[in-house]
């Protein structure tokens, strides 16, 4: 069995999903709709679809001929609490720590300097 937070994940994984995600977060969505931006075939967007509905994160419903796209948010919950685990520990402020590297490590801005 695979654990649902995998899923996700693997879903989020790629950029089209997440680039989908971000424009279901408008309002429901046609699928010829969410495919208009993307240079991509209709049925390589409908397996993108196929992969966010399986990880919950999107459904998909028929409203007369037309399949639209609706983004679930509860679906994030799980994956926003296990991100939270990680929230104790304070963010690294990463210019702050290339300058320690550079004093500890002797690099002054000289000509070995790649920046």
């Amino acid at each position: 069995m695979t654990n649902p937070l995998d899923t996700i994940f693997a879903a989020l994984a790629d950029p089209t999903r997440r680039a989908i995600l971000v424009m279901l977060l408008e309002d429901d969505m046609a699928v010829t709709d969410v495919a208009e931006p993307f240079d991509m075939s209709l049925a390589a967007i409908s397996k993108h679809l196929n992969i966010l509905s399986r990880a919950g994160l999107i459904s998909q419903e028929r409203r007369g001929r037309v399949k639209w796209c609706k983004l679930e948010p509860d679906a994030m919950r799980d994956v926003s609490i296990w991100m939270q685990s990680f929230g104790q520990f304070e963010a690294v402020n990463l210019d702050a720590f290339e300058r320690f590297l550079k004093v500890e490590l002797g690099q002054d801005g000289g000509a070995d300097d790649p920046a």
